[in-house]
């Protein structure tokens, strides 16, 4: 990759978590083109020593927690003077490791992971697989449930297809039992996680308009989910082990000051959403003009399997972020949530859906792919690895930057019997 096709511009700066071979300490990084740029190492020798509110040893903790929970005018602040130090060319190359020789590590302590089912045309597909109705409360809040922290993954770990529960394959009678095998039909949701920032205690609710406040940014995430197993389980309280296997996520977040660049109109809601979800705030800012795409590799051959928007949501990240702690849940830095599965109808080149985000909708004949449906990519089979990115403009600049990869490979389940 060149510095010109880098997703890690001096206009987005992210924050990542890494160690080395040579210091296998972990500690707070940015990247910048080719590079990750030791914060530990700048934060020792009294860089950040001016900044409002940066107090001690904030870089060297393990996780972004410390930072993230500090206010937004020291995160402005700290934007600005890391803009200003690598700017110069010597202090740059004091401070920088080639990214090639970093190990990424979750960057965040997580108490809390959600995950909600919020684009419009993803509910309208599955309901249709499913012969369902679009239940009613989903015009009026955005779906959610509330996920497995353990099953939070870095970018380039492998995901190991899960064991599970779910209808006999061998009969088509609701009476026959069930089994317990190797899920057969695993698949990827192409998301956005959104990490938080401020606390909120709980017992308090928050104004829409505060929203922001609490985000502290954006990296991407891939849903891993088992479909048979969770077809299984889904009635009646949702999903459980269908999802529990991976959530994987790209390793530098994007921080919201980075995106303010990107924001930009949502689409339109009909029926008008409850007075706390209704969007405050001026219209060419309520939620995020980000361009996302997941590719899978079978065989050394690559599919291009997604192109979508997160701006297709239904419902906004500010909007979720407001409904997950209207009912006094309260909220904790380092705390994540899924933007939930982003399929748009975005029609490719060839007339095909290719904005349809995991493999499960393309169970609809109209949305296969020919490529991929000619060489049977159906479900991901053990060896494929799912590679998502996604890349923004800053309108207010011009400039292209983005949010580096999420993949993962498939590992075969384990062998029968080994856990006894």
């Amino acid at each position: 990759m060149t510095v010109a096709e880098t997703p890690f511009t001096i206009d987005n700066l992210p924050y990542g978590v890494i160690s080395t071979a040579e210091n296998p300490t972990p500690r707070c990084a940015t990247a910048l083109e080719d590079d990750a740029i030791d914060l530990s190492a700048l934060e020792r020798d009294g860089y950040f020593k001016s900044i409002p509110g940066f107090k001690g040893r904030v870089f060297s903790m393990p996780t972004l927690n410390t930072f993230a929970s500090l206010s937004k005018e020291t995160h402005t602040h700290t934007r600005a003077a890391l803009t200003d130090l690598l700017s110069d060319d010597e202090i740059r190359k004091s401070y920088a490791i080639p990214l090639s020789q970093v190990q990424n590590h979750l960057p965040m302590e997580t108490k809390n992971f959600s995950d909600f089912y919020c684009s419009f045309e993803h509910t309208r597909n599955y309901s249709e697989l499913c012969a369902l109705d679009i239940p009613r409360s989903w015009f009026f809040i955005p779906s959610v449930y509330n996920g497995r922290q353990s099953s939070l993954r870095i970018s380039g770990t492998p995901v190991r297809r899960p064991w599970g529960v779910m209808a006999n394959p061998q009969s088509q009678s609701i009476e026959a039992p069930p089994v317990f095998k190797p899920c057969a039909r695993f698949d990827f949701e192409l998301e956005m996680g959104v990490y938080l920032s401020r606390p909120l205690p709980p017992g308090e609710i928050l104004d829409i308009n505060e929203a922001n406040d609490h985000i502290f940014g954006f990296v991407i995430l891939n849903d891993w989910s088992a479909r048979d197993i969770q077809s299984f389980e889904m009635t009646p309280l949702g999903p459980f082990h269908g999802k529990g296997s991976g959530t994987s996520i790209s390793p530098w977040i994007v921080t919201i000051e980075a995106l303010e660049g990107s924001l930009c109109e949502a689409k339109p809601q009909n029926p008008a959403p409850l007075r706390h979800l209704a969007w405050k705030g001026e219209p060419s800012e309520a939620t995020f003009d980000i361009e996302l795409n997941a590719r899978v590799i079978r065989n050394g051959k690559s599919y291009t399997v997604t192109e979508t928007n997160l701006k297709e949501l239904y419902w906004t990240p500010f909007q979720q972020l407001t409904h997950l702690c209207s009912a006094g849940e309260g909220l904790s830095p380092g705390d994540i949530f899924g933007t939930g599965t982003v399929t748009s109808d975005r029609i490719d080149d060839q007339g095909e859906e290719i904005g349809v985000a995991c493999l499960l909708e393309r169970g609809l004949e109209r949305n296969i792919l020919s490529e991929a449906k000619k060489d049977g990519l159906v479900y991901l089979e053990d060896g494929d690895e799912v590679i998502m990115e996604g890349w923004c403009v800053n309108q207010l600049t011009g400039g292209k930057f983005g949010f580096g990869e999420c993949r993962g490979i498939i590992l075969p389940a384990l062998a029968e019997g080994s856990w006894e």
